[in-house]
């Protein structure tokens, strides 16, 4: 299977965030075909920074938002205010527009959000420390108006700097791994 090889290829997921922002920066411009954009809220900007670490990352990387307060995730990416008031900042629906605010305001190829809670203080028995909504939104093939969104939550552990980190690496080697299914024509799935 081409996925598992490529798997093999990767780096340890509890590694370094440069060293999957580096593989999916190569992918995305190898590809030729567009740029990556990041909408960040938890992580404060180090999806970001991961992938602008790397020389050359200009090539593939247009921009970055970091939206930590609510009202930034309404004014700069539309997150819907109503939705934000019923399901909270932590939730699919929020990280899912994030992640659609993100890529229509660039011509990115592939945009990803996070939005959780990193802790030490902040969460409930629904949503505990470590909490994270994930979203990705992919135009494949390049070009396409309307792009494939996917979402998902993960619940990790350790302090905040370790759900930080954790978060980062996630949500940069599912990109990867979006990026593999799209190519190979796969089912995507989260």
């Amino acid at each position: 299977m081409k996925d598992v090889d490529r798997q093999n290829e990767h780096p340890d997921p509890q590694g370094d965030p440069v060293a999957w922002a580096r593989l999916l920066g190569q992918r995305v411009a190898a590809l030729g075909a567009g740029l990556i954009t990041t909408a960040e809220s938890c992580t404060g900007g180090l999806i970001a920074a991961a992938l602008t670490e790397t020389a050359g990352s200009s090539a593939w990387f247009s921009r970055g938002y970091v939206t930590y307060a609510n009202q930034a995730k309404i004014e700069m990416l539309g997150v819907d205010a109503a939705t934000l008031e019923a399901e909270g900042a932590v939730s699919t629906s929020v990280a899912s527009q994030m992640a659609l605010g993100a890529l229509r305001s660039s011509d990115a190829l592939l945009s990803m959000a996070v939005s959780g809670i990193a802790g030490p203080d902040g969460g409930t028995a629904e949503k505990p420390v470590g909490t994270v909504c994930f979203g990705w939104a992919l135009r494949w093939p390049p070009g396409t108006p309307e792009p494939l969104v996917l979402t998902e939550t993960r619940h990790f552990s350790g302090d905040r700097a370790d759900i930080r980190r954790q978060t980062a690496i996630h949500a940069l080697r599912r990109a990867l791994q979006l990026l593999d299914q799209a190519q190979d024509q796969q089912p995507v799935v989260v």
